[in-house]
């Protein structure tokens, strides 16, 4: 309504207000300018809250869109599997589910309603996931939609939280927790090559071993999900849905052959047990030509399933800490021991061993030769420090053979004297001693030692028979197998190739040599020079049947002996090549800190060599080549230990080069099979039984249409023992008859007589 005010005079001539005067322009363009002043101060406003909603904080309103309207979900990719050589499988991924909970989905439910669905959530899941319950009701009270509450839960715990949604379906439970599925990794065979192979933290990552190491080829592409979803929270996949499906990762197939492993792990594990070795052990075998890993134990093995589970003996080191702090110290210690692959990345100063190094060098250099001579006296002063001989007497005039054979220090000073410190250096990096060994596995040690100036008189005399440096196992191997291959250095691996989710192969691994670094011809003598030692040094290593040739070596732990103040802290160590006439493995064993009293290597770790050869040869194909002589000692008396405590019954059967097991947790020998004088052959395994232990029964095997080393083989597989009757030190004769039929259940440790007679003979005789 206007009010327009007009002056006008009455009848009596006075003034008055004329209501119906309208307003001027003047007044009208005021009004408007106000008002669109108004308007575009709206605008701006309008604009600049616009602007900043869909420009400066755009990402963040888009992201709460997403999270009311969209379901965007990761798929796991599986992981890649690991393989032996002979494609058994080692690692592979199964089924597992990840639980999660949807708190965003709580904000419309009333307090109370709320409340209680809450704590029968966290009620449920933490009695089913064995979590606590004060940290899953933190976890609902997140403001978020999908919040991760276990990773990696198996199906059994899968199938109790679907039971428990179902039998809470009255508060509408499936609304607030879910389960996507995922991967969990498994290792079929549990503790089998556990340091080689690793193991996977939660999140599938590869945290130790070959799944760290090939990790980036073993994962895979994760795929993806995008969902509409409901006011409610609730899918709607015909409304919305992309999928980009998960791809595996590659697979890596090892080097590794399992029953080498086996093989390795069981007779290493069995001298840790007997000699009491305080610091673990190692055993590797390694083909000599191609670098190829075949096996690598490490004693103390863990189960990768549950690779932060300590063993019993290590949990109990930690109970007995009060300490809460020091005790999680002393847990994490105990964890990286057992997983710490004690081939690759420990370092040991290697005694005598060594000797194979410092004989190549001195050969190459044509500084010496079969017949070169060398005095021992028992000791030798360098540079006013005296070096001493295990022989007290000393060896008298030796030559280089015989030198190597009785492991004379004095000796091998002298041939270091020949090589000179310059020299010994040469070689030293020549055989890649001055830099990590090349091993696709993680935490190789590097390797510690004289260089330059700092190689002096003293430290090229010790240096000569493997003291006062440190290498890794695997760089003695390479060693070794540069002495006997022909002279080429070679570059140890465990993969053999990476192939696709398909089996085409992505990669093969190279196995070429790295370089030559001594003769062909130098090589040759040493092959004699090896196989001569363990003819008359280091018999232990003897294998019936196969020329094999060896060093042994026995150091001290100088440094640690220093530092603590104990003594006796040895390192003992034996490294074997087979066949040596055409060497194709070698076999490296070492036991850290013996503590039965015995600590040289030549009588601690050669045997367990000598143990792993005699299973493994013929398995990979080479077939034992019996002399008459070595037919007549296989068969050997087994001796009456009835009623020995188990130490003195372990010693008993080890002298007489017997293979025992002990039944039982008793402390005497109450059984044994086979009976006392009952013959079998040498290697044979004798069962021991201890008070309240049971008869363990066996099948025997197919004993006939083989050879001595074959049915040896198939005996000591299925815990049976043989003796021979006929020739059977000729291989062109195959085993005839068995004196226990195949298939026939008998108590572990019996004896089957196999006969070995020339069919052709028989054949002629009745025409």
């Amino acid at each position: 309504m206007t009010l327009v005010l007009d002056y006008k005079s009455d009848e009596f001539g006075s003034g008055g207000i004329n209501l119906t005067h309208k307003p001027n322009k003047n007044m009208i363009n005021r009004a408007f300018l106000v008002l669109l002043i108004v308007i575009v101060c709206i605008s701006v406003i309008s604009t600049a809250s616009l602007a900043k909603i869909m420009i400066i904080e755009g990402e963040k309103y888009q992201t709460l869109a997403s999270e009311q309207q969209l379901y965007d979900t990761f798929l796991s990719a599986p992981r890649g599997d690991i393989y032996d050589r002979n494609m058994k499988l080692l690692a592979t991924s199964s089924p597992a589910w990840t639980v999660y909970i949807t708190p965003n989905n709580f904000k419309n439910l009333k307090d109370g309603e709320k409340k209680k669905i809450k704590n029968k959530i966290a009620g449920g899941l933490s009695e089913i996931l064995d979590m606590s319950k004060d940290d899953i009701l933190e976890l609902t009270d997140k403001k978020t939609y999908y919040v991760i509450v276990k990773k990696s839960v198996d199906k059994s715990a899968a199938d109790k939280i679907r039971k428990f949604m179902t039998e809470n379906s009255d508060l509408k439970i499936s609304n607030y927790i879910g389960l996507d599925t995922t991967t969990k990794r498994y290792y079929p065979n549990d503790t089998l090559a556990s340091t080689v192979l690793g193991f996977v933290g939660d999140d599938n990552q590869g945290l130790a071993g070959l799944e760290s190491y090939y990790n980036n080829e073993l994962t895979g592409i994760s795929g993806r999900v995008v969902a509409a979803k409901n006011a409610k929270g609730n899918d709607m996949p015909f409304t919305y849905q992309t999928m980009k499906e998960a791809k595996k990762g590659n697979s890596i197939v090892t080097s590794i052959d399992s029953y080498v492993q086996y093989t390795c792990e069981k007779y290493l594990d069995d001298a840790v047990a007997e000699e009491q070795v305080a610091e673990r052990g190692t055993a590797i075998v390694m083909n000599v030509k191609n670098g190829e890993i075949l096996g690598m134990a490490v004693s103390g093995d863990f189960n990768p399933n549950e690779p932060f589970k300590l063993s019993e003996l290590d949990q109990g080191k930690v109970d007995a800490v009060s300490d809460e702090e020091e005790k999680a110290k002393v847990k994490s210690e105990l964890l990286n021991r057992q997983w710490r692959n004690k081939a690759v990345s420990d370092t040991y100063e290697p005694g005598s061993v060594f000797k194979i190094f410092t004989a190549a060098a001195a050969l190459e250099e044509n500084l010496v030769n079969k017949n070169s001579t060398f005095s021992c006296n028992y000791t030798y002063s360098v540079a006013g420090n005296l070096y001493h001989c295990h022989l007290k007497r000393g060896h008298g005039i030796q030559n280089l053979a015989q030198a190597m054979s009785n492991s004379c220090n004095p000796a091998f000073i002298q041939i270091g004297q020949l090589l000179n410190a310059t020299r010994f250096q040469k070689y030293f990096k020549a055989f890649g001693l001055d830099q990590k060994v090349g091993i696709d596995l993680p935490g190789a040690a590097t390797p510690t030692f004289h260089s330059g100036d700092k190689m002096g008189p003293t430290e090229l005399a010790s240096s000569s028979f493997g003291q006062t440096f440190n290498i890794t196992p695997l760089h003695m191997l390479t060693i070794t197998a540069a002495a006997v291959n022909g002279g080429y250095l070679v570059e140890p691996h465990i993969a053999k190739e990476i192939i696709d989710a398909d089996g085409n192969t992505v990669k093969t691994v190279s196995t070429a040599y790295k370089r030559q670094v001594i003769s062909g011809k130098t090589s040759e003598t040493l092959k004699e020079l090896l196989e001569y030692v363990v003819q008359n040094g280091a018999k232990n290593g003897i294998v019936n049947g196969y020329r094999v040739g060896g060093k042994t070596g026995t150091s001290q732990k100088i440094s640690k002996i220093i530092s603590t103040g104990e003594h006796s802290l040895y390192i003992g160590s034996y490294v074997g090549v087979a066949p040596i006439n055409n060497p194709d493995i070698a076999v490296f064993v070492m036991l850290d800190e013996p503590m039965s009293g015995r600590y040289y290597g030549g009588a601690i770790s050669a045997p367990v060599g000598a143990k792993i050869m005699k299973d493994i040869l013929p398995y990979l194909g080479h077939s034992p080549q019996y002399s008459a002589e070595e037919i007549e000692k296989l068969s050997i008396k087994v001796p009456d230990v009835k009623g020995f405590e188990v130490a003195k019954a372990r010693d008993t059967m080890s002298q007489l080069k017997l293979s025992y097991k002990i039944v039982g947790n008793g402390a005497k020998i109450t059984k044994q099979l086979p009976e006392a004088d009952t013959n079998i052959n040498s290697g044979g395994t004798v069962i021991l039984y201890t008070d309240g232990s049971d008869d363990d029964a066996v099948n025997v095997p197919i004993l006939t249409g083989l050879t001595a080393g074959e049915v040896n083989t198939a005996a000591a597989r299925a815990g049976i023992n043989v003796v021979f009757a006929g020739d059977a030190a000729r291989s062109d004769i195959k085993s005839s008859s068995q004196s226990i039929v195949a298939g026939t259940s008998v108590p572990r440790g019996t004896v089957v007589t196999v006969s070995f007679f020339d069919s052709g003979n028989a054949d002629i005789a009745t025409e």
